[in-house]
C-alpha cells in the first residue's frame, strides 16, 4: 500500500484511468462485433450502418491511447474490405 501522500494520489488516479479506458475498450470490442456480426448475417445496409457507428468509437481509442493509431487504422481499413467484398 502507498505511503507517501503522492502514491496515494497516483493510486486514486490509477484506478480511475483503469475504469476509464476498460469502459473505452469495451465500446470498441462492442462496435466492432455488431460489424462482424452484420457481416456474418449478410447484411452489407447494416454492416456499412454498424462500420459508420464503430468508426468514430474505434479512432477515440487511438487518439486516448487505448489502441496504437495503425492497430485502430488497420481494424477500420479490414472491416471496410470484408463490407467491400460482401456481394
Amino acid at each position: 500500500m502507498a505511503n507517501h501522500k503522492s502514491a496515494e494520489k497516483r493510486a486514486r488516479q490509477t484506478k480511475r484511468r483503469t475504469a476509464v479506458n476498460s469502459a473505452r475498450r469495451g465500446r470498441v470490442r462492442a462496435g466492432i462485433k455488431n460489424v462482424m456480426e452484420a457481416i456474418a448475417a449478410g447484411d452489407k445496409k447494416a454492416a456499412q450502418a454498424a462500420l459508420k457507428a464503430a468508426q468514430p468509437e474505434i479512432q477515440r481509442g487511438a487518439d486516448k491511447g487505448v489502441l496504437a493509431d495503425n492497430t485502430a487504422a488497420r481494424r477500420v481499413s479490414r472491416l471496410a474490405k470484408r463490407i467491400k467484398a460482401m456481394a
